[in-house]
């Protein structure tokens, strides 16, 4: 795949970078590996297996975003030609036959700037958090608005709308797609098989810590391009405020005056939230129990998400500084 080359970004990733390294490896092609910061052998492992090893200044904040737009800088300097990058988490393996498929696609249609396949969970039963990680990756075939950190992309494109934005802690993957579709290419999920996922969360903190940081980047990713004409993540960022603040904070606001009532409503209405969600679950194909987890995952996520958007709140307009990255693993 001499037109290819891959940017694997990782930090304390062990055996999954093991893992990822090696798949990438039985393809072929230029492989630039960025380390933010490990303590263990990875760094070491990037460099047993010939990849070009990036790291990060540790004097600057970390990002996956800053990660990835590193590796891209030195896969162009090793390869000035190359036409396509694919990009890949370091807690991710590589399918063999995804880039045939993906090749083949973005040559068939060269409207598409981005196109991602399948992510899936490899452990999805060792924890419900690695379950509803998988049911997370299972999204539409088709035009996408987003797609998550593994991706195949024209590095034209790439240099079109200079990448990744290296500031954002969080939602650096929806921010690009989204600048790709504004300057007018498509971004397009196939039905085939791309990367095998290790989420590697057993513990609520872990989860909880996640969810925050999706809520800023709801919050910020709003208040960057909520006003420009497709509003994006204003309808995201209206429902974490709703359900994550105005319900919880009116049900306890008044229910000293209404003797519980407002207690007794607001449990109503994330009865009712559940409800909505369980039932799409389930016409979605989940098992019962699948669906379950995944309502109440989404509804009482609400309130970590509301944690991430005062997060992002506070440090933009009280403390005016910049957001430390949130990590849950």
């Amino acid at each position: 795949m001499t037109r290819v080359g891959f940017v694997a970004i990782g930090r304390n990733e062990g055996e999954r970078l093991v893992r990822c390294l090696d798949s990438l490896c039985q393809i072929g092609g230029l492989i630039a590996y960025v380390d933010s910061g490990s303590t263990d052998n990875s760094v070491g492992e990037a460099n047993a297996r010939g990849a070009h090893v990036v790291d990060l200044d540790t004097s600057i904040p970390f990002t996956a975003a800053r990660a990835r737009n590193a590796g891209y800088a030195k896969l162009r300097e090793l390869d000035p030609e190359l036409e396509l990058v694919q990009f890949v988490d370091g807690d991710c393996e590589l399918r063999e036959s995804w880039l045939e498929v993906a090749t083949d696609y973005l040559d068939a249609h060269p409207e598409v700037g981005i196109v991602a396949g399948r992510r899936r969970e490899r452990f999805p039963n060792a924890s419900p958090y690695n379950a509803l990680a998988d049911m997370e990756w299972d999204t539409p075939i088709g035009d996408a608005t987003e797609i998550g950190g593994d991706a195949l992309v024209r590095t034209s494109v790439f240099d079109e709308v200079d990448g990744y934005d290296p500031t954002l802690i969080a939602g650096e993957d929806p921010d690009f797609c989204y600048r790709v579709r504004r300057a007018g290419h498509r971004v397009v999920r196939l039905d085939a098989e791309m990367t095998l996922h290790d989420a590697n969360i057993h513990r609520i903190e872990q989860w909880w810590k996640r969810t925050v940081r999706a809520g800023h980047a709801f919050a910020e990713g709003a208040v960057m391009h909520g006003t420009e004409e497709e509003g994006y993540r204003k309808k995201e960022l209206r429902s974490i405020l709703f359900w994550g603040g105005a319900l919880p904070a009116a049900s306890l606001t008044f229910a000293p005056v209404t003797l519980g009532f407002s207690l007794a409503a607001g449990a109503t209405g994330y009865g009712l939230l559940f409800r909505k969600v369980y039932r799409y679950r389930i016409a979605h194909g989940d098992s019962p129990d699948r669906a379950a987890l995944y309502a109440a995952a989404l509804s009482a996520g609400k309130l970590a998400e509301m944690q991430g958007v005062l997060q992002f709140g506070w440090n933009r307009w009280i403390r005016q500084k910049a957001s430390e990255l949130i990590e849950y693993k």
